[in-house]
């Protein structure tokens, strides 16, 4: 998504672009956290690399980009983390040129009760961004009216930039399997 949005865009290929995520690390700490503990075990953690690189490399570029991101995020690095935001009192993410992004797959939220059942429905109250800000892109887990499981990952693009993405998109998918065409999964609301 990162790449075919970085494409998309058409930018300058020394543009720096980044990928900024959420890393779940309530397995990284030792002693680890208390059974039942239910606040805030996440960090953000950032790719950077240029636009050329990541758009004229194959997406295994961007794959181990994000491997190698993920298996650095250690308890040093959390704990890092959490000293810089209470000294410098949570600085600003660099969001120009940047895809964020949250899995919210895991999270559950169908399985929750508050008395008169389990959800029927949830998600985001607001996914797009207002005018000029850098889109936050999550990643929700759906079923759809057959009961089939999904994830849906809304994507906010200026019209020709969704034009590009989508065939961008279709074309990344298709080359990973000629033989069974994937452009029905891709829905845009262009």
């Amino acid at each position: 998504m990162w790449r075919c949005q970085t494409i998309a865009l058409q930018l300058n290929p020394e543009d720096d672009v980044r990928l900024i995520y959420i890393v779940n690390v309530r397995d990284r700490f030792c002693p680890p956290l208390p059974a039942g503990y239910y606040g805030n075990a996440i960090v953000a953690s950032a790719i950077l690399t240029t636009a050329g690189k990541l758009c004229q490399n194959p997406i295994e570029y961007a794959l181990e980009l994000v491997k190698t991101a993920k298996a650095n995020v250690s308890e040093e690095y959390a704990r890092s983390l959490i000293d810089l935001m209470v000294i410098k009192s949570r600085p600003r993410l660099p969001l120009v040129r940047s895809y964020i992004v949250s899995d919210l797959t895991s999270v559950r939220s169908r399985d929750v009760n508050f008395g008169w059942g389990k959800a029927v429905c949830g998600g985001l109250a607001k996914v797009f961004p207002e005018p000029n800000k850098e889109p936050i892109n999550f990643y929700i887990p759906l079923k759809n009216s057959k009961g089939d499981n999904g994830i849906l990952v809304p994507v906010y693009l200026q019209s020709l930039a969704m034009e590009r993405f989508v065939k961008e998109l279709h074309c990344m998918l298709k080359h990973q399997s000629d033989s069974n065409p994937m452009s029905k999964l891709i829905i845009s609301s262009l």
